[in-house]
């Protein structure tokens, strides 16, 4: 039997973990909630801005947070560009069209950066990598800590864009009902492109709080969206107060599951809990019946 202070320790690396998990499981589940397709390049998308991060710090010294905003900026112009230029000329408007196009993009950009980085696994050296702050007699990760406040912030300022701008109204508006958002005299191509930015820049965000602790190499985001694509099933396809729970959640769950059963089986946790959700509730913790 593990003691409380283990148990709580447990508790709360899980919640921070399982912050990151849910800053990328938000981002799938925007463009998922607008366009209602999965996007298969999110992996690789999380993999391209850990790299930017990584350059910028070996090539300037550029610290992780300080290059969060403006990857921010960058990774929503990609991701707009993308959508506007290739996803959504390519597809036809034909929603199969545009799962092939994410996978080439996904296929594409990972070969890009095994070509330019070989396969090798990188790492940044920041001063406080294995700070610690003391909280309630536990020692927290200090980068994790800084993680979870910025997720919470990244996540109210969305919110506060989808629920207050006129913007955010029309996306609301696209995710509803395409077509009478179409008819109202909205822009709905531009609207595809702007979810496709802010999920592109959520995935930023996610990799300059990754990169402080976590090691970086072509495939590395394939492991994280796998995670993702499991919480945004869990939250309820295309909610984001879904994606937020599901990954405080499926955050926990793993750090409970490799307490008990080891780092290597940590995992094994994740995938029985999102078959028990399923059984109970199978369209998830938040999503509407269709």
């Amino acid at each position: 039997m593990q003691s409380p202070e283990i148990l709580l320790a447990a508790l709360l690396n899980g919640v921070m973990t399982g912050a990151i998990y849910a800053l990328i499981a938000v981002g799938l589940t925007l463009v998922y909630g607008v366009l209602h397709i999965i996007n298969f390049a999110h992996g690789a998308i999380l993999t391209a801005a850990m790299f930017a991060v990584y350059v910028l710090h070996a090539a300037w010294g550029v610290d992780p947070y300080l290059a969060l905003l403006p990857l921010t900026v960058c990774f929503f112009v990609l991701g707009y560009a993308v959508q506007r230029l290739i996803i959504g000329p390519a597809s036809h408007g034909d929603d199969g069209n545009i799962l092939l196009i994410t996978l080439g993009l996904a296929i594409i950009i990972e070969n890009a950066l095994l070509a330019v980085f070989r396969s090798d696994t990188r790492s940044i050296d920041v001063a406080y990598a294995f700070s610690v702050v003391e909280v309630g007699g536990l020692f927290l990760s200090l980068p994790r800590v800084l993680a979870v406040a910025v997720v919470l912030a990244v996540v109210v300022l969305l919110w506060l864009f989808l629920a207050r701008s006129r913007t955010g109204a029309a996306i609301r508006a696209v995710a509803k009902e395409k077509m009478g958002a179409e008819l109202c005299g909205i822009d709905v191509a531009r609207i595809y492109a702007v979810t496709f930015g802010l999920g592109a820049a959520c995935l930023a965000v996610a990799a300059s709080l990754l990169m402080p602790t976590y090691l970086v190499n072509p495939r590395v985001g394939n492991a994280f969206v796998l995670v993702a694509f499991t919480i945004v099933v869990l939250g309820g396809m295309g909610s984001i107060p879904g994606a937020l729970l599901g990954g405080l959640v499926i955050g926990v769950v793993e750090s409970f599951s490799g307490l008990f059963m080891g780092e290597s089986l940590g995992q094994i946790g994740i995938f029985l809990i999102f078959i028990l959700v399923l059984l109970v509730r199978p369209t998830g913790l938040f999503g509407a019946k269709a």
